[in-house]
């Protein structure tokens, strides 16, 4: 851990801490099924706002650019969800983590560092046969290497949704439960 990552936590970090651990968006992440099927949504809608956004850039069309302003609000939605599923395990500062979570935020980078070499490598493997197969990939150039930064960026979170555990199941208040099955009775008599 960094010096950086020892300071106290700032106004900022306690007000991410309390954004990210907000229970609104708990429905929609409840289960595993639901999870993924969150996780699965933010990459279709990713891989359309990336189609969609290279068809108005390199492609030039127009209606392109409002078919990407449609899609961005499910997928910040879909963001929130997985940021929720995760407490913000990826938008929080280390030093707003405790060791568990840190132990986690690291083994979701390591995760999504193997993933991301199996997508270059099929990168470098799909543009090195387009050559060989006389394809002309200068124009596919930009266009691949914008993907797959993009598949980059987003790696960690979509590894992060789709490996959270689900949370334990309490009623109200964990302390309260705890105080609760202490004060309880034993059963049996002596």
């Amino acid at each position: 851990m960094t010096t950086a990552d020892q300071r106290p936590m700032t106004s900022y970090d306690r007000w991410m801490y309390r954004l990210m651990n907000r229970r609104e968006a708990a429905p929609f992440h409840a289960t595993a099924a639901r999870r993924r099927a969150v996780v699965c949504a933010h990459i279709a809608l990713t891989g359309a706002s990336v189609a969609v956004w290279l068809l108005a850039v390199v492609g030039d069309q127009r209606w392109a650019v409002w078919t990407m302003l449609g899609l961005l609000l499910p997928w910040g939605f879909a963001t929130g969800v997985i940021n929720s599923s995760t407490r913000g395990l990826l938008e929080l500062r280390v030093r707003a983590l405790d060791e568990r979570q840190r132990a986690e935020k690291n083994r979701v980078a390591a995760l999504a560092h193997r993933a991301m070499l199996w997508v270059l490598l099929a990168a470098t493997v799909g543009s090195g046969v387009a050559a060989l197969a006389g394809v002309e990939i200068e124009g596919l150039v930009f266009s691949v290497l914008f993907t797959v930064f993009v598949v980059h960026w987003l790696m960690p979170l979509w590894v992060a949704g789709f490996s959270v555990r689900d949370e334990p199941d309490f009623d109200d208040d964990p302390v309260e439960n705890a105080a609760g099955a202490a004060g309880a009775a034993p059963t049996g008599g002596v």
